[in-house]
């Protein structure tokens, strides 16, 4: 039994929360508005983020994120990429002795071009660290929280403490595999966000499966070929992190990024549906730093840019789906070639 750190009392939070908590571990949950953690004290529930799930006994509910870290031995991360900064730096006075740092979220810093796992490196220093691990994988919050059948992947550059990760998570409701590539996991769930936004405005328009089919495919050439150049191996991409976590994204209304893409292919606005959503879309954000990163390195993501163009410079989602289908004729195979070529520069 261990005593683990929830950061972050969304619906994702809370049912990696809820899974811990069914392996008998003392789990502390924090929430960042003090009016959310009291709603859940008194209710012993998360009815904002995460409706029809209890939470057990072995769960406790703080505001205060000193409080909630103090004596744990793992601290998992489950806010928003635009928060991870903010939540580390505060976490250098609140940790008292090196823990184990657990993310689960989704997403590449703008600008930088970070991963979540390098931003985390960068603000911990490693005497208030042992390690830090990704969990990502096909996992909708909501199903977690049902006990539905669920696999994800952890990874780390320990191997070691991966497998202790491992042992904590998995039970006969949530199976837990290990990846000694740490970048292929992190950004084969960052970047299928884009691709699930594509979908939910396809979707939007009114196109059917073998438009859908078509753009999940095509998108994972896309994830590969970006994320190969970043370092990852390009088999990552065909396991759950990749191909797997793409397909529950882009085909799922559980899915906030489907469905902010299925409003915009309605027609409404960027900000009316965010303002709508009432949760972080991390595609939106990711697709602004893979737009810039294909465009500094100069490599071929045109699904990616059709959408960067509808997010923010308006374009009208039916002219990008015109122009995508009428561009240049390609081999299908330069694709792959395009990302073999990538693995062996690197």
């Amino acid at each position: 039994m261990a005593n683990i750190s929830v950061l972050g009392a969304g619906s994702w939070g809370t049912a990696l929360a809820l899974v811990l908590a069914d392996n008998d571990h003392q789990v502390r949950l924090w929430a960042h508005r003090v009016e959310h953690a009291e709603e859940m004290k008194k209710t012993r529930e998360n009815k904002r983020y995460l409706e029809n799930a209890s939470l057990p006994d072995n769960i406790q509910v703080f505001d205060d994120l000193t409080e909630s870290v103090e004596d744990s031995d793992y601290i998992l991360l489950a806010v928003p990429t635009k928060a991870v900064r903010e939540v580390c730096r505060s976490l250098i006075t609140a940790l008292d002795s090196p823990a184990t740092v657990i993310h689960a979220s989704k997403g590449i810093e703008p600008k930088t071009y970070k991963r979540v796992s390098e931003v985390i490196t960068e603000e911990i220093p490693e005497e208030k660290r042992r390690a830090v691990i990704v969990l990502s994988g096909p996992s909708h919050a909501e199903e977690v929280a049902l006990r539905q059948p669920t696999t994800v992947t952890v990874s780390s550059e320990n191997l070691e403490i991966a497998e202790e990760v491992q042992s904590l998570f998995i039970n006969s409701q949530f199976r837990v595999y290990t990846s000694p590539d740490l970048v292929g996991v992190e950004l084969g769930g960052s970047l299928k966000n884009i691709i699930a936004l594509g979908a939910g405005i396809s979707d939007g328009l009114g196109y059917g499966d073998n438009a859908k089919a078509a753009l999940i495919t095509r998108g994972l050439a896309e994830v590969a070929r970006l994320g190969t150049s970043m370092g990852a191996n390009p088999l990552t991409f065909s396991g759950l992190a990749g191909i797997g976590d793409l397909i529950v994204t882009c085909t799922s209304s559980h899915s906030r990024n489907w469905r902010a893409g299925f409003k915009l292919g309605k027609g409404e606005n960027l900000q009316t549906v965010l303002d709508d959503m009432g949760m972080v879309v991390e595609g939106v954000r990711t697709t602004e730093a893979a737009f810039q990163m294909a465009e500094e390195q100069n490599i071929n993501m045109p699904i990616t840019s059709g959408i960067y163009y509808i997010l923010f410079k308006d374009a009208n989602p039916r002219e990008v789906v015109e122009q995508l289908m009428t561009r240049v004729r390609r081999h299908e195979m330069e694709d792959l070639v395009d990302v073999l070529d990538q693995k062996m520069k690197k």
